[in-house]
């Protein structure tokens, strides 16, 4: 597994917290440096995922909200 690798993550249709929950799991199996694309539909996500960055320490390299489908890009500390 190369460390630049992507992992994406589909949580479309599923509310608060899960969302982050499925993040938080998926980040914990990454290596540092690896990229986390979470796919999510839950309008609350763009507060939780920006205060998770803030509080984990892993970087929110972007958030982006397209046809009511938020994307974040996430990269593991």
């Amino acid at each position: 597994m190369s460390e630049l690798q992507l992992v994406e993550l589909d949580t479309k249709g599923l509310d608060c917290p899960m969302p982050l929950l499925k993040a938080k799991r998926a980040l914990n199996t990454m290596a540092p440096g690896q990229q986390l694309r979470v796919l999510s539909t839950d309008q609350g996500s763009v507060r939780d995922f920006r205060m998770f960055a803030e509080q984990s320490g892993h970087l929110l390299l972007a958030s982006e909200e397209t046809d009511g489908v938020y994307i974040y890009l996430l990269q593991k500390s």
